[in-house]
């Protein structure tokens, strides 16, 4: 009886193992890229409160009373966005603040420059 060598060793397996490898680093690749790019912060203000209203006014053949109305809903939400805004804003410094306390001189410098590297990735 002889002994077949290790099918492992076969270039054709070896050329599929790497292969499926190199395809799935690739795909990894491009959906972190997607999603680290959807993360980004988009903020609400008047200006697009203005293009929204526009737009659903064109679109949806609106009456001068349902566009009043729908303003008024539009201002309510820009209200309300902005009170949240300050609100992580405020829970943000707490949180750093309370780690700055936690920290060496030299661990804060490098804590502020990571997160400084964070602040510019989330703007890209």
């Amino acid at each position: 009886m002889t002994r077949s060598s290790a099918p492992w060793k076969n270039p054709q397996i070896l050329v599929t193992l790497a292969l499926v490898f190199l395809c799935g680093g690739v795909a990894g690749a491009l959906v972190y890229r997607v999603a680290s790019q959807s993360v980004k912060a988009v903020s609400w203000n008047e200006s697009n409160k203005d293009v929204t209203l526009k737009r659903l006014q064109k679109e949806l053949n609106l009456t001068p009373e349902q566009t009043a109305e729908i303003e008024t809903v539009l201002d309510d939400f820009t209200m309300y966005y902005q009170m949240l805004q300050a609100q992580m804003d405020e829970v943000r410094a707490t949180g750093k603040s309370r780690i700055d306390q936690l920290l060496t001189e030299e661990q804060r410098k490098r804590f502020n420059r990571i997160m400084s590297d964070f602040r510019e990735r989330q703007i890209r």
